[in-house]
C-alpha cells in the first residue's frame, strides 16, 4: 500500500499518529502493542476532533513520571530488548538515529550521549513506535510526502526561546524540500521532521494513485489561516503507462572493420539529417576476432530504405539488418519559454507520477555555448534553473 503524506499544515509526531489512527488502526490494538515495551509511566489517548470543520482524530501522551530524561543509548537499549517485531523496531531505530544524530552536531555531544528533551522523551518513543506499527498494520510499503511548510516566530524548549523552524528540524530535513509559511508558530516539530525525513522515498505532488482510505491527524493548536492537520492517502498505485505513449520503430544494423574511423563522426551527422532518430556506434569483436563497430539506427519505417542507402554508400559495410521493434514513451512537447537568453526551446517531460521536468534542447544550448563563449555545462544549467523558476511561479 502506497501512504502520501500531504503535509500543508506541517507535520508532528502526535499528528502522525493520529492520521495513522483515523486509517483505521484500532486504538485498543495499538495500545496493546506500545505495552510491549518496557517503559512505564505514561497513557495514550486518541479523540475526535475538528479542525476547521473537518473532523480527525487527536493523540495525547500523558506522563506520570517527571523530571525524567531519556538518551539515544537508553533508547537503542529499549528497542533492542523490546517484544516487538524486526521490521518495527528497524523503522523505530531509523527515525531514532536521525533525531540523535542532529541534535549531537547541534550541541557538539556523541549520538549516544544526547537527552531527548526537545523532542519529548516518552511523547517521542510512543509516537515513533507508535507510527512503525501502525505502517506494519495498515500495510502501507512505500510513502511519498509533499514539501514541507515550515513556520516563523520562536519556540520555548529546554536551551531557552529557539527561532523556527528549530535547529534540530532544519538540520534533519537537509536535502528535504520545505517553504516558507506565513504562519507565527512551529509547524515542523523535530519529531515530525525526523518521521518523514526516515520513511518518505520521495518528496512531490500527489503522485498517480487509487486513494482508498484517507486519514486526518490533528495538531495540538488551532491555526487560524489553514486546518491544523496532517492528512494521510493511503490506496495502490494507479497504472501509470497511461502516461506512455507506443509506437513502432525500425532498427538499422550494420558491423563494419575496415573503415577509416575518422569517417564515422561524417557518417552520423549525415545519417540524422537524413531522419534517424538516434545513432550508436557499438564496440564489438568480429570473426578472427578482429574488432570492429556495430551500426546502430533509430528510425521511422518511413526514413528506413533512405537511411539503409546512407549506409550502403558512406561505409564498407555489404549489408544492413533491419527489424521492426515496439518502444514505450514518455509523453513530452516542445515548448518556448523566456530565460536570460531570450526564448529558448525545453522538452517538458511528464513523468509516470504525474511531475513534470523540463528539458534544455542540446542544439540551443550549444549555440549559446559558443555563442557567448561560455562552458555548455554554464548554459545547460542556467536554462534548467530558470525553466525551473518559470514553472513554480505560474502554479
Amino acid at each position: 500500500m502506497l501512504a502520501y503524506f500531504d503535509c500543508f499544515s506541517g507535520i508532528s509526531g502526535d499528528m502522525t499518529l493520529g492520521a495513522m489512527i483515523d486509517l483505521g488502526v484500532p486504538v485498543d490494538w495499538l495500545q496493546d502493542e506500545l505495552s510491549r515495551l518496557p517503559l512505564t509511566g505514561f497513557q495514550m489517548t486518541a479523540t475526535p476532533v475538528v479542525r476547521h470543520g473537518i473532523e480527525a482524530t487527536g493523540v495525547s501522551v500523558d506522563i506520570q513520571e517527571t523530571g525524567h530524561s531519556i538518551n539515544f543509548k537508553d533508547i537503542k537499549n529499549l528497542l533492542e530488548n523490546c517484544d516487538l517485531a524486526d521490521k518495527v523496531k528497524s523503522k523505530s531505530m531509523a527515525v531514532f538515529e536521525r533525531l540523535a544524530r542532529a541534535e549531537a552536531d547541534i550541541h557538539g555531544c556523541a549520538m549516544q550521549e544526547v537527552h531527548f528533551h526537545e523532542v519529548g522523551g516518552i511523547d517521542a518513543i510512543v509516537d515513533i513506535v507508535g507510527t512503525a506499527l501502525c505502517m506494519e498494520k495498515l500495510g502501507i510499503t512505500a510513502v511519498m510526502s509533499s514539501p514541507l511548510p515550515v513556520g516563523s516566530g520562536f519556540v520555548d524548549c529546554q536551551h531557552g526561546r529557539l527561532p523556527v523552524p528549530a535547529p534540530a528540524t532544519v538540520e534533519i530535513l537537509k536535502d528535504v524540500p520545505i517553504y516558507g509559511a506565513d504562519v507565527d508558530c512551529e509547524l515542523v516539530t523535530p519529531t515530525g521532521a525526523a518521521i518523514i525525513a526516515s520513511l518518505a522515498q520521495r518528496f512531490g505532488r500527489i503522485p498517480a494513485m487509487h486513494v482508498q482510505k484517507i486519514g486526518y491527524g490533528a495538531g495540538q493548536r488551532e491555526v487560524p489561516d489553514r486546518p491544523n492537520l496532517l492528512r494521510v492517502m493511503a490506496g495502490s498505485p494507479a497504472d501509470t503507462t497511461a502516461g506512455m505513449s507506443s509506437d513502432q520503430i525500425v532498427v538499422l544494423e550494420a558491423c563494419i572493420d575496415d573503415m577509416n574511423p575518422e569517417f564515422f563522426g561524417f557518417i552520423m551527422e549525415r545519417l540524422f539529417a537524413d531522419g534517424a532518430l538516434d545513432v550508436y556506434w557499438l564496440p564489438v569483436h568480429m570473426k578472427k576476432n578482429r574488432p570492429g563497430t556495430l551500426i546502430q539506427v533509430l528510425c521511422q519505417d518511413a526514413d528506413r530504405d533512405r537511411l539503409i542507402q546512407r549506409l550502403l554508400s558512406e561505409t564498407t559495410s555489404l549489408g544492413v539488418r533491419y527489424y521492426r521493434t515496439a518502444r514505450k514513451r514518455l509523453a513530452r512537447e516542445l515548448v518556448i519559454i523566456q530565460t536570460s537568453f531570450g526564448e529558448t526551446p525545453v522538452k517538458r517531460v511528464r513523468e509516470l507520477d504525474g511531475s513534470e521536468r523540463l528539458v534544455p534542447e542540446y542544439d540551443f544550448c550549444r549555440e549559446i555555448a559558443l555563442k557567448r563563449n561560455l562552458p555548455l555545462r554554464v548554459v545547460y544549467d542556467i536554462i534548467t534553473r530558470e525553466a525551473a523558476a518559470r514553472e513554480a511561479a505560474s502554479k
